[in-house]
């Protein structure tokens, strides 16, 4: 009984692990050659151009393979190497956070044989697992926003209206970033990140964001709305850094409501900061820094809007 009661305990105890912590993305793929036969043993090397950070691995008997916990973005370089075989390589790979990226090489015929080597290969560019969306630094960079946060991007998903998902409630929504929750606990608003408008991670510092809304992978639990996953930058072997200031101030508030003209209220929202990112130790250990304040002033009235309203009736 008491050893029926001890694992009863380890299981619900262990229960809270089970929820994945999305913050990498893989490769996968086959070796083969051109007859169709597998390559077992078939090396495969990819480096992470800008940190030099390298991830290898070898085929097995069926001539599979698979490299995991890979860094998320790129560019990669993937060389795919075997005995007696010219090598096969790739350059400009970019992953995307928690889906494995497809490549499955083809070798020519044995290059000691040949006076020309043909090498042919196939690439998949990613492989799904269920509805999902990525968005990348691409995306972050250049798609316009308001409020400068992850719910901005979270509404590209075909599913979302607004920060529900699928006709759930936002509450029901699992927000991590770099494996860690960020959701609204205390769920007095509709908002799935804690703080209201305030945001807790700059989106200046976030490298990647995903919204998976059914996937296929058992391990990725804790909601029935979506599941939402971020990572953070993380510095390279090159030496970078931002500045930056936006500004909304009462010019872009609209105050005019039918045939009804609110009066003009100074109002003011800044945000203002930086990041800077680099080396430590070359290929080995990196560091990134950011740092971001918001001012707000002023504001449009609710009781201004209501006077006025009442005031027409």
């Amino acid at each position: 009984m008491k050893r029926s009661l001890l694992f009863f305990a380890l299981v619900m105890a262990s229960y809270g692990a089970v929820q994945a912590q999305v913050t990498t993305s893989s490769m996968t793929g086959i070796v083969t050659q051109t007859s169709g036969s597998t390559t077992q043993g078939a090396t495969i090397k990819a480096i992470h151009v800008p940190s030099g950070t390298v991830y290898s691995g070898s085929a097995n008997a069926a001539g599979r393979f698979n490299l995991a916990n890979m860094r998320v973005g790129g560019p990669y370089k993937i060389e795919v190497t075997y005995v007696g075989q010219q090598p096969v390589t790739y350059d400009d790979i970019y992953l995307q956070l928690g889906q494995p990226f497809v490549l499955n090489p083809v070798f020519g015929e044995n290059a000691t044989t040949l006076q020309e080597v043909t090498v042919t290969g196939q690439v998949r560019r990613t492989q799904k697992t269920g509805a999902s969306t990525s968005i990348g630094q691409k995306q972050l960079q250049e798609l316009p926003q308001v409020e400068r946060s992850i719910t901005e991007f979270m509404r590209l998903t075909p599913q979302a209206n607004g920060n529900s998902f699928a006709g759930r409630d936002a509450r029901y929504n699992n927000l991590q970033i770099d494996g860690a929750n960020f959701n609204n606990g205390f769920g007095l608003s509709g908002g799935p990140i804690p703080g209201g408008n305030s945001q807790p991670i700059s989106l200046d510092a976030i490298e990647a964001i995903s919204v998976n809304i059914a996937p296929f992978d058992v391990t990725q639990s804790g909601f029935t709305g979506a599941g939402i996953n971020a990572v953070t930058k993380s510095g390279t072997n090159k030496i970078t850094g931002t500045a930056y200031y936006f500004l909304q101030n009462q010019s872009l508030q609209g105050r005019k409501i039918d045939d009804i003209t609110l009066d003009k209220v100074d109002a003011a929202k800044k945000n203002f900061g930086f990041s800077l990112g680099g080396p430590i130790i070359k290929d080995k250990l990196f560091l990134f820094v950011n740092a971001e304040r918001e001012e707000a002033t002023g504001g449009m009235l609710l009781e201004q809007i209501y006077g006025k309203l009442l005031k027409t009736e």
